[in-house]
């Protein structure tokens, strides 16, 4: 039977957070039941620094039953890493690990349907929305785009794929080899290869609480993910400056047959436009490879992308 550890990100979660171990209970209970997973899988929270009550609500769930275990961070480092470490944490304790958000969004009875696929030898499954009728016009929309920008600059993602998915031992050991520090998981998990497939489920709605991720930080999220993973922005500023450089060719021959005709009009207009553009242009690509040198720079510090403070184990 396969030993199945859940890693599950936590940020001041304590509103959602013992209905969500209860439910997570019930579902480990009914899988160990039908001899889908061995006895000694185990739910793992890890909290990212939480503000309020998430840690102390951790060490009681974990008092009350081992099969509860948490992970502290030292200080917030984001979700990512905040997974992250939980996925690099559990690697060599579990058969597999499934991540999932603590709000319990995501469909925990995709668990069936995901560890037959692993069972078929699929090393990752990657949890996909079937459709976004439980989100605003706004937020669907944006969420859409989203993913539609990281494919078009170059980073694969899967679409309407978050961080829902299940992971191989096999999977996570080749992914641990990845060490960058700027880590965008939703387009790194797909470089590693392996047998991999989807299963869809349909989202439900936040318990309480509320959202990680709004605009500015989907936003965030998003450029992250372009900059990581792909020099696509850099190639647009060469092809723009090309182009700039070719209508500037065209226009230096077309001033010079207007002089030699005759027919030049001196005005200030086109000048303070050629001007604004250019150096608006100048200041863009400056910010563009100003980002991509502050990520060179961050990742040869080689600065740990995250601490454990205290680790609740059996």
């Amino acid at each position: 039977m396969t030993k199945l550890y859940l890693a599950i990100p936590c940020y001041n979660e304590e509103e959602v957070l013992r209905d969500s171990a209860g439910k997570l209970l019930n579902k480990y209970n009914s899988l160990m039941e039908t001899g889908k997973i061995s006895a000694d899988s185990k739910i793992v929270f890890i909290d990212d620094g939480s503000k309020d009550r998430t840690w102390e609500i951790i060490k009681e769930l974990h008092e009350k039953n081992p099969v509860y275990q948490g992970i502290k961070l030292t200080r917030n480092r984001g979700h990512q890493n905040a997974l992250l470490c939980g996925l690099m944490t559990l690697k060599d304790k579990a058969d597999a690990v499934i991540s999932i958000d603590a709000d319990l969004q995501d469909d925990i009875n995709a668990f069936d349907e995901m560890l037959e696929k692993y069972e078929d030898g699929c090393d990752v499954v990657y949890g996909v929305r079937s459709k976004r009728e439980t989100d605003t016009f706004f937020k669907r929309f944006t969420a859409e785009a989203f993913y539609k920008i990281l494919n078009k600059m170059g980073a694969k993602v899967i679409f309407n794929h978050a961080d829902f998915r299940l992971m191989s031992k096999r999977a996570l050991e080749a992914f641990s080899q990845y060490k960058e520090t700027n880590i965008f998981l939703r387009g790194m998990v797909p470089l590693v290869g392996y047998k991999s497939d989807i299963v869809t489920y349909e989202r439900f709605e936040r318990l309480a609480g509320e959202s990680k991720y709004p605009l500015k930080k989907m936003l965030a999220l998003a450029w992250e993910g372009i900059t990581s993973l792909s020099i696509q922005p850099i190639r647009m500023i060469t092809w723009l400056g090309g182009i700039i450089f070719v209508i500037s060719f065209i226009m230096i021959i077309y001033s010079l047959i207007s002089w030699i005709a005759g027919t030049a009009v001196s005005g200030w207009a086109s000048t303070l436009c050629s001007i604004w553009a250019l150096g608006g242009l100048q200041l863009l690509a400056i910010g563009i490879i100003g980002e991509y040198i502050g990520k060179i720079y961050l990742e040869t510090k080689r600065r740990p992308r995250f601490i454990v403070e205290e680790f609740l184990e059996d």
